[in-house]
């Protein structure tokens, strides 16, 4: 995070298709070329950043041996396939689609071009030469939850969120259970934007529940808006995707953050040696992939070891987020006493927790 003068210049970023490559090439041989498709921009200080951070640690790690390419702003929809046949026409080997809008697109130029490596992140289609990966946000989100529920007075905190889809709800969810935990009775209400990154929406959703008197606030958006919006009235927000401390570090708390470069580099040295095969990789807390951001100033030290211990369960396996019992936001019991939610089960939750004011399918 840079500040505002920064994500001003995302704002212009955003309205249009951008494209951009780097290479670490040597002239004097011929270089493995690898692929991204991002839905922001790279400037976003969240999401597509992240990927793109994993895409520079390959060209770190492997150097003169790979040519990385990256699309940006590319739409979900039919354009993904225009621009992956770009990118295989260009002679990219393996191509990774960073958007859950892609995964139809990836799948279906996957079946065409048997020859090229395909990644899906945070969808669930896979082929024999096409891979998913994502990673279990939701711990740390349940981390961050805490974090709102110590920094909340009232115990009522609100969430921007994107779509309606399994990995945004079970966010939502562990946020709230997280937040109950360091607050009990707290509640989490949700505002729909149905975008992942506009600048706009996401700072008017914010101020929608800001106005409802929330006095904590998190995200699970591609930019660090939702904090614009919290830092204009001091309240106390989480981030999502990117380490977005300096952009309002007067009232940043915490955030879930990924870590993709190990993965990206590992997948691409295994696509250059022969060595790639299809997988459907959830990377944790305890590989690397997922992480909490650096605390605020604001957070207790009281808090940040509670947070801590608890996070240090989590990557022990002494401590899970999703073990029942568990109640739907009607009271009923979801989730028996003493059965843990498989990962299959996280990606078809269509359900909140109770605690939880929104529509889980969406607005």
């Amino acid at each position: 995070m840079k500040g505002s003068g920064r994500l001003a210049l995302t704002m212009l970023a955003a309205l249009g298709l951008g494209a951009c490559g780097s290479t670490s090439a040597a002239n004097t041989s011929q270089p493995f070329k690898a692929a991204w498709v991002y839905v922001g921009p790279t400037t976003d200080h969240g999401w597509t950043q992240a990927h793109d951070d994993g895409r520079k640690v390959v060209e770190q790690q492997l150097g003169s041996a790979v040519q990385t390419t990256y699309k940006e702003n590319v739409p979900e929809g039919p354009q993904v396939a225009t621009v992956v046949e770009g990118l295989i026409a260009d002679g990219n080997k393996i191509i990774f689609g960073t958007s859950f809008g892609f995964q139809d697109a990836m799948y279906q130029e996957a079946i065409k071009h048997p020859d090229v490596k395909f990644e899906q992140a945070t969808g669930t289609k896979t082929a024999t030469n096409m891979g998913e990966y994502f990673g279990a946000a939701e711990d740390a989100d349940y981390l961050t939850g805490m974090a709102l529920g110590a920094a909340s007075k009232k115990g009522k905190i609100g969430f921007v969120a994107p779509f309606a889809i399994p990995e945004v709800l079970r966010e939502i969810n562990a946020i709230t259970l997280g937040a109950q935990v360091t607050h009990p009775g707290a509640t989490v209400q949700v505002v729909w934007t149905n975008t992942w990154f506009d600048l706009a929406k996401e700072k008017q959703a914010a101020q929608s529940l800001l106005s409802l008197g929330v006095d904590a606030i998190g995200q699970g958006q591609d930019s660090p808006a939702t904090g614009d919006a919290a830092k204009a009235v001091g309240v106390k927000w989480t981030g999502y995707d990117s380490d977005q401390s300096s952009y309002a570090p007067d009232i940043w708390l915490t955030g879930t953050v990924y870590h993709w470069g190990g993965y990206y580099t590992d997948r691409v040295k295994a696509a250059m040696n022969g060595s790639w095969k299809s997988d459907n990789y959830y990377g944790s807390i305890s590989d690397g992939l997922i992480d909490l951001a650096p605390f605020g100033t604001s957070v207790p030290q009281s808090v940040r070891d509670q947070i801590t211990a608890k996070k240090d369960a989590i990557k022990s396996g002494s401590f899970y987020e999703f073990t029942g019992p568990l109640k739907d936001q009607t009271g009923a019991v979801h989730v028996p006493a003493g059965t843990k939610l498989t990962v299959s089960d996280l990606y078809a939750m269509d359900w909140f927790v109770q605690g939880v004011i929104g529509n889980p399918k969406g607005s």
